[in-house]
């Protein structure tokens, strides 16, 4: 069993940087891959990027491609999104989630955390 917390949202604007953090609990937190995920108003839950279970493979969306740097620190249990050069459109509720599988579809994620907004304005 694993619990995530997310942290680290807010509004900034354009331009901005926030960095997210993904809190787990449970010993068995260095078995999963993590993925973030986003879904703004009305639309679906959008893949963001994938840290594998050793933090040595990442794969990202091409939407946030060279502004966003995922990285995990497994003796703190906890993953981090940095994002750079916000823009609106990265205007979401961003999740974390734990994954055994390598998987950018949400149905292949085991666990998810609440959510933290990120409001981006122009």
């Amino acid at each position: 069993q694993v619990q995530l917390v997310e942290s680290g949202g807010g509004s900034v604007q354009a331009g901005g940087s926030l960095r997210l953090s993904c809190a787990a609990s449970g010993r068995t937190f260095g078995n999963y891959g993590v993925g973030w995920f986003r879904q703004a108003p009305g639309l679906e839950r959008e893949f963001v990027v994938r840290i594998s279970r050793s933090g040595g493979t990442t794969l990202y969306a091409d939407s946030v491609k060279g502004r966003f740097t995922i990285s995990r620190d497994n003796a703190k249990n906890t993953v981090y999104l940095q994002m750079n050069s916000l823009k609106p459109e990265d205007t979401a509720l961003y999740y974390c989630a734990a994954s055994r599988v390598v998987a950018t579809t949400p149905r292949d994620y085991d666990y998810w955390g609440q959510g933290t907004q990120v409001t981006v304005s122009s």
